[in-house]
């Protein structure tokens, strides 16, 4: 573990295929639908989101309830290598958050999808209370993916 990080870790058993939730988990579009209204990225490089995230740095400005400006973050991906399912990592950083450190996991679990974010949060003085916001903002995430396996993914 990182020292002086605080760590989430978060399940939830999605009602959808492996297969639909690994498809959505790749792309931007998710991101901003699960984050929605507590948080707005707007993409600053690239200028514009990819169709599906790919590996490397994008940075994005932050708006905390879409209107309070946040700083911008990197959103750094990866693929790591998962020995059951799937695994995306964004170890992500700012100025005033060091350390970011987000992988979800996404496993099969008869016909439906267990899916679970486990962050990572560094942020020097400022860790705790930007870890309460965390535990928040991903409850509020996974109750968003929810809603939207139950609507059949209609954004």
């Amino acid at each position: 573990m990182i020292e002086h990080a605080m760590q989430i870790e978060l399940s939830t058993l999605l009602d959808c295929s492996f297969e639909q939730a690994e498809a959505h988990v790749r792309t931007p579009r998710l991101l901003e639908y699960v984050a929605y209204p507590l948080i707005r990225f707007t993409p600053i490089s690239p200028g514009t989101f990819p169709k599906q995230w790919s590996t490397g740095t994008h940075w994005v400005g932050l708006r905390i309830l879409g209107f309070l400006p946040f700083g911008k973050q990197a959103i750094v991906i990866s693929y790591p290598e998962a020995v059951e399912g799937f695994l995306l990592r964004d170890n992500g950083h700012s100025a005033l958050v060091r350390v970011w450190d987000h992988t979800i996991t996404i496993k099969a679990e008869a016909g439906r999808t267990w899916y679970t974010d486990t962050v990572n949060i560094n942020a020097g003085l400022l860790t705790l209370p930007i870890w309460l916001f965390a535990k928040v903002f991903y409850h509020h995430r996974q109750r968003r993916w929810r809603k939207l396996v139950g609507r059949s993914f209609q954004y």
